[in-house]
């Protein structure tokens, strides 16, 4: 990778790959300069890694401006001035290393009430940012009403034997049909608004500091859905990903619960920053963020199982028929809480 170095003027450099994410392929670089992150975008995903850039220096543009104390990572230029570079037929972009750590679980409520701030203070803090000059970088990616129909078409075009043997959970998942229409309300809705939304809110996109006993959510990472979108994402996401003490990957579905202080807890961080900006209609559907985002997440597994795994891929056989029931039972044990 020395050539790519040169590209950014790094000297005496070495890089180790870290596991941060699923989808870029990501480096701690370490230079006599300083310690960066340098990152592959993966544009089989991400289709158009410019977007991505514009999108990240715009707002990095504007807070450099309007809150130059606010935590965020910044794109590294390279020596030519360019923060997206071409290389060997992939696209690279770097980021100064900011001091913290990731979770990958959550044990402590408060864990999740810092880590609902700081999702929170992403979108507040940019309130007066016009979200639409933000360009789209996955189109359609929370359209609850797209996902129904591809679920729909899955079930007449799918694999027969696959549709066959799914016959109870498809059967759930037309059951709570009308959330499609509640969601289409709400988005049609006159006081329903488009912010700037991250998009990927699970908990390891938040980096975490301590000091002494006192463990501090410090900043959001990995902008690269940052979109134009509604709060139900993110609040949704977090719910999805931060209420249950095991993942999507499990298959006993008697240890898919929620903790519903860990809900408490996601609401009061996020409101303590949102709740001004938020409108009655928006207030009103919180509870419904988190049903939207599981529902549609077991949509997509089950579409993907029926059409052979085709998006999501799968290691082994029925993978995505075992996360759609995972979805499925996080979906009722979160509407217990109703």
């Amino acid at each position: 990778m020395e050539s790519i170095f040169k590209i950014y003027g790094w000297e005496m450099a070495s890089a180790t790959p870290i596991q941060q994410g699923l989808i870029n392929t990501t480096y701690l670089v370490q230079t006599t300069n300083g310690s960066f992150i340098l990152q592959s975008v993966n544009h089989a995903i991400f289709k158009d890694p410019t977007a991505i850039d514009f999108n990240i220096n715009s707002i990095g543009a504007y807070l450099k401006k309007n809150a130059p104390d606010y935590l965020f990572t910044q794109l590294v230029p390279a020596l030519s001035g360019k923060t997206l570079i071409e290389w060997e037929g992939q696209y690279f972009r770097a980021f100064n290393k900011i001091d913290g750590y990731a979770l990958s679980v959550l044990e402590h409520a408060f864990q999740v009430e810092e880590a609902a701030k700081q999702f929170g203070k992403f979108t507040h803090i940019l309130k007066h940012f016009k979200a639409t000059d933000l360009k789209i970088t996955l189109p359609d990616f929370h359209n609850l009403s797209l996902r129904y129909h591809q679920f729909a078409e899955s079930i007449e075009k799918g694999n027969a034997q696959r549709i066959s043997s799914s016959h109870g959970i498809i059967a759930f998942l037309k059951s709570h049909r009308s959330l499609v229409d509640q969601y289409d309300q709400f988005v049609q809705h006159k006081e329903v608004y488009k912010r700037v939304t991250h998009h990927d809110t699970k908990i390891s996109n938040v980096l975490f500091n301590k000091d002494g006993n006192t463990e501090t959510a410090i900043c959001v990472i990995d902008l690269d859905t940052v979109m134009p979108g509604y709060f139900i994402s993110d609040i949704g996401d977090m719910c999805r990903t931060c209420l249950c003490p095991v993942s999507e990957e499990e298959a006993n579905l008697d240890l898919v619960q929620v903790d519903p202080l860990k809900l408490k807890a996601l609401q009061n961080g996020y409101l303590s920053e949102m709740k001004s900006d938020l409108s009655t209609m928006e207030l009103d559907h919180f509870f419904f963020s988190g049903q939207f985002m599981i529902y549609m997440q077991a949509l997509r597994f089950v579409t993907d199982h029926l059409n052979n795994d085709i998006y999501y891929g799968a290691k082994k056989e029925g993978q995505n028929y075992v996360r759609a029931l995972n979805q499925m039972r996080l979906l009722e044990a979160y509407n217990e809480l109703k």
